[in-house]
């Protein structure tokens, strides 16, 4: 057990104590408010751990595990009822393999993710043009997006995204892909031995490197992604911009039974709250994979009822993507 030090807490808002004019002629009516403002941020930051955690896969137990924090005290800290010290919360971050700053509550935009990752690889003269381009843009009108080259399937393990994806890859044509495979075949390891050595951060890296050299093909694919590649927001938004995307849905116990007939329970394993922390994930993940271009739930169907349903939805899309390449041809 940790021995934790008292932290000094921040404020959600700080105009909620001091921004009104009431609050400047009565300190003391502001200072009564800040209890109750703190209490807000601590159950929006428990929330904000528990969210990335389940993100990234990992179960209370095996966040516990890496980071050195008790399972105990990380329950406490997602139930809002922790007042973590930032030495703690930066190790928890590094467990998760994410910046300090992403288990912070802030911006509720999907896009901010992305901006912010942006920024932190841009050099000077990047950010300037940025800044600049923002300014000098803001009532243009949007970009238009450009054309899908292929299909990608997300979704939790288990939801067929593998098998689906190459059934739908025989019927139109294509060629399948499957990103966990790729990544492997790069760099000589399981996914499992890569997580072992490099951590979540690693992985990341290699799945942004292995997708964009996937595309560098510049044919059209169907292409089966791992259950945590929406909590790279660099890389998934390589995907939402690139390809027609799909969400392979189904019911947590079908997600679970089909795991376990794969045999991996990765990150669960042993895990008696294996049922439990999948749907933390799978809460956690769903507003990135309802960011998809479509949805097919696969809850109570077979393979051949799951893929036939896929194939439908895509239908429209592969037409498209055939329909420009014969009039280029």
């Amino acid at each position: 057990m940790i021995h934790i030090k008292p932290a000094i807490r921040v404020a959600v808002n700080e105009s909620q104590h001091y921004g009104s004019r009431s609050n400047f002629e009565n300190p003391t009516a502001a200072m009564a408010e800040r209890p109750c403002s703190d209490d807000v941020f601590l159950q929006q930051l428990g929330q904000q751990v528990r969210t990335t955690r389940g993100l990234h896969g990992m179960s209370r137990k095996v966040l516990a595990n890496v980071s050195g924090i008790s399972e105990r005290y990380i329950a406490q800290l997602e139930s809002g009822k922790g007042n973590v010290s930032i030495v703690l919360l930066r190790r928890l971050a590094h467990a998760m393999g994410t910046p300090l700053e992403d288990i912070i509550p802030g911006s509720d935009s999907p896009d901010w993710p992305v901006l912010r990752a942006l920024a932190r690889k841009a050099t000077p003269q990047q950010i300037a043009a940025a800044k600049e381009a923002i300014i000098g843009q803001a009532n243009a009108p949007p970009l238009r997006k450009l054309a899908p080259i292929g299909i990608a399937l997300i979704g939790l393990r288990g939801a067929g995204k593998s098998t689906l994806g190459k059934q739908l890859a025989e019927t139109i044509g294509w060629r399948f892909v499957e990103l966990n495979k790729e990544i492997e075949k790069q760099n000589g390891l399981s996914v499992a031995e890569i997580l072992a050595l490099y951590g979540q951060e690693g992985f990341r890296r290699m799945e942004q490197i292995a997708l964009v050299q996937t595309l560098a093909c510049k044919e059209p694919i169907v292409l089966a992604t791992g259950g945590g590649i929406v909590s790279e927001p660099l890389t998934f938004d390589l995907i939402l911009s690139s390809f027609y995307t799909v969400w392979l849905k189904a019911e947590p116990e079908e997600h679970m039974a089909r795991v376990r007939n794969q045999g991996d329970l990765r990150p669960m394993a042993d895990d008696r709250s294996a049922m439990q922390e999948l749907r933390t994930i799978l809460l956690s993940r769903q507003p990135l994979y309802a960011r998809a271009s479509a949805q097919v739930d696969t809850a109570g169907l077979s393979v051949e009822q799951a893929a036939a349903r896929l194939l439908e939805t895509v239908k429209p899309m592969v037409a498209r993507s055939q329909s420009r390449t014969a009039t280029r041809r």
